[in-house]
């Protein structure tokens, strides 16, 4: 008898991987461009783009295969590193703009990216903790009868 498939992820999960997919994308490119065309002008706000892209990339994989132990281990670093990532730049920026003068992808708590990446760790790491691999619901049963 083979086991049963494992079921597909839906709902905010499914969101989460599209919005995450689309974070790795605009990330990647744009620190694809950044760093080709003009490193030399910011190299520390480049180099966090790409970091940030990476991030995205591995968040994104990790959240697809979460399912599994090890992959939701590496959800939880990637998506906790983002998160640390982004309230830590973000605050940098404010308090010391000059630093950042080129934007990162995590700069003003991600503003240009509509903050999505200041809400989108929050949203992960609750999908992670109400999703953990092999917690299953199960249908209560009736108390054991004592004879």
């Amino acid at each position: 008898m083979s086991s049963p498939a494992r079921p597909r992820m839906t709902g905010i999960g499914r969101v989460l991987v599209i919005v995450y997919a689309i974070m790795a994308l605009g990330a990647t490119g744009r620190s694809f461009v950044q760093i080709v065309e003009r490193f030399d002008e910011a190299p520390l706000a480049y180099t966090l783009s790409a970091l940030s892209a990476v991030v995205y990339i591995v968040a994104t994989l990790a959240l697809v295969f979460a399912g599994r132990r090890g992959w939701y281990v590496v959800a939880w670093v990637a998506i906790g590193f983002e998160l640390v990532g982004v309230l830590l730049i973000g605050t940098l920026s404010l308090v010391m703009p000059d630093l950042f003068a080129h934007p990162t992808v995590w700069s003003w708590y991600g503003m240009g990216y509509v903050f999505v990446p200041l809400v989108l760790p929050f949203l992960g790491l609750w999908w992670l903790a109400t999703h953990r691999p092999g917690a299953r619901v199960h249908a209560e049963r009736p108390a054991a009868v004592a004879s």
